[in-house]
């Protein structure tokens, strides 16, 4: 009996479907988010450089998303948006499966450990300094150059934090919040919101500071980097604030309920079958 659960739970089938959940649930909340974090991320990357001003540079790509959706989202900056998130949510989603799978858990179950936040971080640092290096040649003001070692290191710390305050302190703080939110909203939800904006205020000056090393010469004095951070420091950090919201509490919400509405259906205890339910 245990061998033939065994088994079930490794069939082809089942795994193909729980991947297809998987890519999904993903897609859809990658579409939801990219085109928005576009928009604030080439913001900040212009008002950094001094190219255009935060606001000026927002009311631009706005007034281009409403008027000209389609070459909007089919620029390259969007592209590389989605490919970004798309790719983090998919590689915790697999995990999710993947562990749950080799636990005998429920295909809706979560992961928060070790092995989750080293393949997320791992391939959202991977593209995020990939964005990055590119946001910044495309924005900012000096002819395209490869980014400065110091700016690569202090870009990769930002994203690590980000990561482990997006995808493994949520459930740990859910438990810690008043019982009563549970009467409006879920306490995991709340904890996904405010995990991430939170991190952001450690984030921005690596960020800034990231930034700033490309954009201007190795020459400048560490006295006047400060001021110049000191200047850009709540702009750029509610900005980010603005843009987390979206990326990690909005995107990962709905791709984790997503997520754990479709898998719910294999969970019930008298499946149909799953072959003839969803054609794999």
């Amino acid at each position: 009996m245990e061998e033939h659960k065994r088994r079930t739970r490794w069939d082809p089938n089942v795994i193909g479907v729980k991947l297809m959940i998987d890519v999904g649930s993903a897609a859809m909340a990658t579409v939801l988010v990219a085109p928005i974090v576009t928009v604030i991320d080439r913001a900040v990357a212009e008002r950094v450089s001094s190219r255009m001003s935060f606001l000026a540079s927002l009311r631009n790509s706005l007034t281009r998303l409403i008027l000209r959706p389609h070459t909007f989202l089919f620029a390259r900056p969007t592209r590389i948006m989605m490919l970004l998130y798309g790719s983090t949510y998919l590689t915790a989603n697999t995990i999710d499966t993947m562990s749950s799978t080799a636990q005998d858990q429920p295909a809706s179950t979560t992961t928060t450990g070790f092995l989750k936040f080293g393949a997320v971080s791992l391939v959202n640092l991977s593209l995020a300094l990939y964005k990055d290096s590119q946001f910044t040649k495309m924005f900012g003001i000096i002819s395209p150059r490869a980014l400065p070692p110091a700016s690569y290191a202090l870009l990769a710390l930002r994203d690590s934090i980000t990561i482990f305050a997006s995808f493994n302190l949520p459930p740990k703080l859910a438990p810690l919040l008043p019982q009563s939110v549970e009467d409006h909203v879920s306490r995991l939800t709340v904890a996904q919101f405010i995990t991430p904006a939170l991190a952001q205020t450690v984030n921005t000056p690596l960020h800034l500071l990231g930034l700033d090393l490309y954009n201007r010469s190795n020459t400048m004095s560490i006295r006047d980097r400060l001021r110049k951070l000191r200047l850009d420091w709540l702009v750029a950090g509610l900005a980010r604030m603005c843009r987390v919201l979206p990326a990690f509490g909005i995107g990962v919400v709905v791709n984790n309920n997503l997520r754990a509405s479709m898998m719910g259906n294999l969970d019930q205890p008298h499946p149909i079958s799953i072959k003839n339910k969803f054609r794999v």
